[in-house]
């Protein structure tokens, strides 16, 4: 049921949404400006680079089924995704640039053996997708400083032993404003009941059909546009993952199955434009956004979360996570 502006908030606060988590006045946040971006950093020559850095040709979207051995590539490519993700997420904070997070993860991943996913693909500039308040997707790292109150989604893919990690989280930056604390929060829940709701031999819209009902019912908007993905030796497989609820989707996932789950939701409407730079997608409305992501595993009996730490540590949520917060 969507959530209407005088019903009262999901918080439990009694007052109504538009004056407590959907109060319009408190969410807004300055238009982002595109700022400007330094050179793309380099990669020592040892570590081993996806096939399209080199020969500028993507490979197309295949299913990404993954068996014993290739898993084990895999598992480690998430967790060093993982790690990069909760250390530069780390650095987050009132006066550091965009471009100072893409520095430091693009060294995390070379200090890791890692090559960041990101950098040469399709012409992509940098190591970090970095998506700072109104822009949902695709941010280029830049010298904007981020300001006290404003979100930041930092997107890491990790290119290991042949196998991409993909994983992304979003962050508060400074002193967290309600609002968005509670656009943030209902995101990153999202993503972990999308990823419960993952059951082997049913439609992969289970997924959809746990997300985007509980985001409209805190007044929120999911981003159709964009989705999950199959991965694993490609970046970008097949199958597409949808966030929204779409009868037409007819695809059942199977055991060793790998694809991100990535849900993006807006505290506006829903809709937004490319920049100039021929990546970044702004909100229409410049009202922030939110997205967190893990790459996961169908299992004979539902999904495992692989983007997590050795140590089973993530910037974006467990399975546990989720059963605290119900």
């Amino acid at each position: 049921m969507k959530l209407k502006a005088n019903d009262p908030c999901w918080c439990g606060s009694r007052d109504k949404h538009k004056r407590c988590h959907g109060d319009r006045s408190a969410l807004a946040r300055p238009a982002v400006a595109l700022g400007n971006v330094s050179a793309p950093r380099s990669v020592p020559d040892e570590i081993a680079r996806p096939s399209y850095v080199t020969t500028g040709i993507v490979p197309p979207p295949t299913p990404q089924i993954q068996d014993a051995e290739s898993l084990i590539r895999l598992r480690r490519a998430c967790a060093v995704a993982a790690e990069i993700l909760l250390r530069t997420g780390g650095q987050v904070d009132v006066g550091v640039t965009t471009e100072e997070l893409d520095r430091v993860a693009h060294d995390l991943h070379v200090e890791l053996g890692a090559y960041p996913s990101d950098l040469g693909y399709r012409g992509f500039p940098k190591s970090i997708c970095t998506s700072v308040n109104g822009v949902v997707c695709h941010g280029i790292p830049d010298d904007r400083p981020l300001e006290d109150g404003d979100i930041v989604n930092i997107d890491v893919t990790a290119f290991v032993d042949g196998m991409h990690g993909d994983t992304s989280a979003t962050f508060h930056v400074g002193t967290p404003v309600t609002a968005l604390a509670g656009l943030v929060d209902t995101t990153r829940e999202a993503t972990l009941r999308g990823i419960a709701a993952i059951r082997p031999f049913e439609p992969l819209q289970r997924i959809a059909e746990a997300i985007e009902p509980f985001a409209e019912s805190r007044g929120y908007r999911v981003v159709r546009e964009y989705g999950g993905h199959g991965i694993g030796e490609t970046f970008h497989g097949a199958p597409h993952v949808s966030h929204h609820v779409d009868r037409h989707d007819d695809v059942v996932v199977v055991p060793g199955m790998t694809f991100t789950v990535e849900p993006m939701l807006c505290s506006g409407r829903a809709r937004f434009h490319r920049a100039r730079d021929g990546w970044t997608e702004h909100a229409d409305d410049d009202r922030p956004c939110a997205q967190f992501e893990h790459t996961v595993l169908v299992t004979d009996t539902a999904a495992e979360i692989l983007t997590t730490t050795h140590d089973g540590r993530t910037a974006a949520g467990t399975l546990h996570d989720l059963e605290r917060a119900r």
